[in-house]
């Protein structure tokens, strides 16, 4: 009852924007730390060889689908939480935290098992190299099958969020993060004795940072499971909320496997560039992924309490903070991409094809900010519908398509996907907003009966 008050006085009272400098701030210095870690652990592989710098490139699409799997499920638990929390019910706030431990490890069983039988068939239809190849094969099979860290780590980070803890996960965040930074060169390199293993040391650093972080959340971020006949109905509430972001993360897996096999018609490097952006651009959308994670508990609290004008202000704010702040990628973007690719590379051609590239998907930064936040608002007020179509006209009706269709005009041409696409469902977003505030509560998947 005491952390139920609490939390109605934070979130329901709080200034706006103390709350989300409050809570957002350790989310950010966390994700920072993921982005370094990422950004290291391409420039170590890169320097061992440009055939694990492209096998990377390939298989980010499969590690975002299985970062979608486990952090969508966690933003279900999380927003199912903090609606029970707006009412006053901790108990079954309590039950859907429990219910997340088990869904987690199936989760991990059923992935796991079917990228070790897939994974190889995947490597050669994205490339024709037998290096890449290999080097596809050996690092994905070691991230995937000892993925059960990421996807605990992810329930039970959630879980803490929703109650208000960012700071614990903040924590195991950078304990992880740091595991990997300081394992890539030992492991890839075969440093202080140990051996020699490439892209497989990249690999093994990689989960090993998973569990570290795991470990660390463990015992605030646990909770006792309900009895069974409570299972169907939570998860299925889990998941009804939990999907749109499921399908948001997973949608980036399917545009970007996409986008891989147009640009692949062009060339390898050309690949390899798109992978260098991705990795610079999980960098410079820090403030935004922070503000997403941290507007959920905060939205859900106050739509579950009726409290419309407190959604609506955080919603604006989160957009103008992000947009402030993605500015600044925008100014790397088109001012410094050429040392931003000689980072990773001295494949003077992928410079070449990175540098018009960065240019192009520079101008899509700040319209991204609110194509990828309209989402996350109305699946934190329970309307699924709405947040799973403005993901779907994003990157299966947008991306792809015009991925496709200005390529047919040149390597040139096929960058204007990226402003095109973030404008176009910027503007859906807008529409869809509007029609939300003419009928707030006509639709709340989330809401308990």
């Amino acid at each position: 009852m005491e952390r139920t008050l609490s939390e109605s006085r934070f979130f329901g009272q709080e200034k706006i924007s103390k709350i989300l400098f409050k809570i957002a701030p350790p989310v950010m210095l966390a994700q920072l730390i993921q982005a370094l870690y990422n950004i290291v652990d391409s420039l170590f592989v890169g320097r061992y060889a440009e055939s694990g710098l492209t096998a990377l490139s390939i298989i980010y699409p499969l590690q975002l689908l299985m970062i979608a799997l486990a952090v969508g499920t966690g933003v279900g638990i999380n927003t199912a939480m903090a609606a029970r929390f707006g009412l006053g019910k901790t108990e079954e706030a309590d039950e859907f935290a429990g219910v997340g431990t088990p869904l987690a490890v199936g989760m991990w069983a059923v992935f796991a098992l079917a990228c070790w039988f897939f994974l190889p068939a995947y490597a050669r239809m994205s490339t024709n190299s037998p290096e890449v190849i290999r080097d596809i094969t050996a690092y994905g099979r070691i991230v995937c099958l000892f993925s059960f860290g990421l996807f605990l780590e992810s329930i039970w980070t959630k879980v803490l969020q929703a109650s208000g803890d960012m700071k614990t996960p903040m924590l195991a965040q950078i304990a992880g993060a740091l595991t990997n930074i300081v394992f890539d060169p030992l492991l890839i390199f075969g440093m202080f004795g140990l051996p020699e293993l490439g892209i497989s040391g990249a690999a093994i650093a990689t989960v090993a940072g998973q569990i570290v972080a795991a470990l660390i959340v463990m015992k605030k971020g646990f909770r006792k499971s309900p009895a069974r006949h409570r299972y169907p109905r939570r998860v299925r509430e889990i998941f009804l909320l939990g999907i749109p972001n499921i399908l948001m993360q997973s949608a980036y897996t399917f545009y970007i496997l996409g986008l891989n096999l147009i640009l692949s018609g062009f060339s390898d490097q050309a690949v390899t560039a798109l992978g260098l952006y991705y990795k610079w651009q999980t960098f410079f959308f820090i403030p935004l992924g922070a503000m997403q994670t941290c507007i959920v508990p905060v939205i859900s609290f106050n739509y579950a309490a009726r409290n419309i004008s407190r959604c609506k202000k955080t919603l604006t704010t989160a957009v103008l903070f992000g947009a402030a702040l993605m500015l600044v990628g925008v100014l790397c973007f088109e001012t410094v991409p050429g040392p931003m690719l000689r980072v990773f590379t001295s494949d003077e051609r992928v410079v070449e094809i990175g540098q018009l590239g960065f240019h192009f998907i520079g101008l899509s930064f700040v319209p991204m900010v609110t194509s990828l936040t309209f989402p996350v608002f109305f699946q934190a007020v329970g309307q699924g519908l709405k947040s799973s179509l403005l993901t779907i006209v994003r990157t299966v009706v947008l991306f792809v398509p015009l991925g496709f269709l200005f390529s047919r005009f040149g390597l040139t041409w096929f960058w204007l996907t990226f402003p095109c696409t973030e404008i176009l469902t910027t503007l859906l977003g807008f529409i869809f907003y509007k029609g939300f505030l003419k009928h707030p509560y006509k639709r709340y998947a989330g809401a308990p009966a």
